[in-house]
């Protein structure tokens, strides 16, 4: 069985050989390659030109030590995840996690409603409430990650350069924010989560977007705070612009 995924793995991994999508872990060095397969099950990791270190020692690993790796965030875990994987969970992470967090924010809003008339016209904009809350969230998102670009783009021009960059800059971002995960259990308990615990998984998550932005730009930590910060500024302006209108959020 072991075998069989190696196989199909290597077949990946030589697939986007092609494409030229190898980093090191370690220096952010291009690599030609993670391994060497000297067939019958025999593998040699490759030793980077640059540092002299393997490349990505993360291919041998299991599944669960290398999520451990990108919780702690070490910056390798995140390069050999961006990088040296082909993973497309991105899009359907980013819409799980604001689901998760439209519908604790649709909980408080029926916590503060006295109203038990069980009238079909009450259900109805209960459910639409729901809808309002993901509305909501989403355009929060999105006007934090239209902040940390703006910033990027504005202070760093040469790193954004293509479409690329930016698809993989939104792709590390949106995966980064797995952290929202924690979520789940709030939704589970439904008031079992406190204002402190909330709190902390946006601190969090917040970390884990910074190193992201270092990882994928190979920047040092200072710019990715000041995009986080400006994103959350511009964040905390469509908060307040909902308010004034009326949509409590």
């Amino acid at each position: 069985g072991g075998l069989k995924c190696r196989q199909a793995g290597g077949v990946l991994l030589r697939a986007m050989a092609a494409l030229g999508a190898y980093r090191c872990i370690e220096c952010n060095r291009e690599a030609a390659e993670l391994y060497r397969d000297y067939q019958r099950g025999v593998l040699r990791i490759s030793i980077c030109k640059s540092c002299q270190k393997p490349v990505d020692k993360y291919i041998e690993y299991d599944p669960v030590i290398i999520l451990i790796n990108a919780i702690l965030c070490k910056a390798q875990a995140y390069r050999h995840i961006l990088f040296n994987t082909k993973i497309n969970i991105h899009g359907k992470l980013c819409i799980f996690c604001l689901l998760c967090e439209a519908y604790l924010r649709w909980l408080q809003l029926q916590d503060s409603s006295q109203n038990t008339d069980p009238d079909d016209l009450i259900r109805y904009a209960k459910e639409w409430d729901f809808y309002r809350m993901f509305g909501i969230a989403s355009l929060e998102q999105t006007s934090f990650l239209v902040g940390i670009f703006i910033t990027l783009r504005w202070m760093r021009p040469e790193m954004l350069k293509t479409k690329s960059d930016f698809v993989l800059l939104l792709k590390a971002l949106l995966l980064s924010s797995y952290g929202k995960l924690l979520l789940i259990p709030a939704v589970i308990w439904e008031h079992d989560y406190t204002p402190l615990c909330l709190a902390f998984i946006k601190a969090f998550v917040l970390i884990s977007n910074s190193q992201a932005i270092r990882v994928t730009l190979n920047l040092n930590r200072v710019l990715p705070w000041l995009a986080i910060l400006f994103g959350l500024i511009l964040e905390n302006g469509v908060v307040c612009l909902f308010q004034k209108i009326g949509w409590d959020a």
